[in-house]
């Protein structure tokens, strides 16, 4: 591949939309969104894309579609789906080998070759079982680990929020599923790395504390110019980008301001805080979030 694919992992609701829409505004840098929903919610769905136009209709996409397959075809849609369901899966990766793991892989090195001026394309897919499959199919991908603490993850999976593409709300979990899901996918991605992956592990506190010194950190690892011109301290500019799906910050544009949210330590039960810092450790000290509760 003439670009590098960098591949942002971790649970959702760790900060990987907001890592990605920074990282997308460093030259040579594209941002995709989670590639990972694209066959489903893009081809098939035709949902708005990050631009604001609906898949179909946007240029860009349609130019990836053009060059990869001669075109969007519901029927190749479907068949990675089926891929998908028999290969995908987090309880594979142990044994992540497949017969059908090429065929797999292939489409979407065919999306990532098929991105129009890129240096770095950015997929912020975060599930492990998809950055597993495409380092075992041999595709060169830089990972980048996001975490969060467990138990603000686990006060926004609790959290009523819309889906600003169509009005329904987005899935909600309690505080038992998040901290299993956050320790398996944080541990699948740390066996990535034990696999010889290149993974690169960056906190949410740690990039809003400080987004000058992480970004300038990351795109030096991926040989990017770490020209920050569109950040000021902890205010950064957005312009638009054509991110198939993800987080509703996906769509802003404009200024924002980069804020640690910690409204998990008056919003969040303590009985449920308990019961996440309970079960999420020893990981959860592991990248330093200690203390019990708020």
């Amino acid at each position: 591949m003439s670009g590098q694919v960098v591949f942002l992992g971790g649970l959702g609701r760790s900060g990987t939309t907001l890592l990605e829409r920074l990282l997308g505004e460093l030259p040579g840098a594209v941002p995709l969104g989670e590639v990972v929903h694209l066959w489903a919610r893009g081809v098939l769905g035709d949902e708005p894309c990050g631009c604001g136009a609906r898949f179909a209709a946007c240029p860009f996409w349609s130019l990836i579609g053009a060059r990869a397959f001669g075109g969007w075809q519901d029927a190749l849609a479907e068949r990675v789906l089926h891929l998908r369901r028999r290969i995908d899966r987090t309880r594979r990766i142990p044994r992540i080998a497949h017969p059908d793991l090429a065929e797999y892989v292939t489409a979407y090195r065919k999306v990532y070759e098929s991105v129009p001026g890129a240096q770095v394309v950015i997929d912020s897919s975060k599930h492990a079982s998809l950055a597993h499959c495409l380092a075992a199919g041999g595709l060169p991908v830089s990972v980048i680990q996001v975490v969060r603490d467990p138990r603000a993850v686990a006060h926004s999976w609790r959290r009523s929020v819309a889906r600003p593409e169509d009005g329904a709300p987005m899935t909600r979990w309690g505080a038992t599923r998040t901290s299993f899901h956050w320790t398996a996918q944080n541990l699948a991605l740390d066996l990535l790395a034990r696999r010889g992956a290149q993974v690169t592990r960056v906190r949410y506190e740690d990039l809003v504390a400080d987004p000058r010194a992480t970004l300038t950190t990351l795109a030096t690892r991926l040989g990017l110019t770490p020209t920050l011109d569109f950040l000021d301290g902890t205010t950064a500019r957005l312009t638009t980008s054509h991110t198939v799906s993800g987080n509703p910050m996906r769509f802003t544009t404009g200024q924002i301001q980069l804020t640690r949210d910690d409204s998990w330590r008056s919003a969040l039960p303590r009985r449920h805080q308990s019961l996440v810092a309970a079960l999420t450790w020893p990981l959860r000290s592991q990248y330093g979030y200690r203390g019990e509760t708020a």
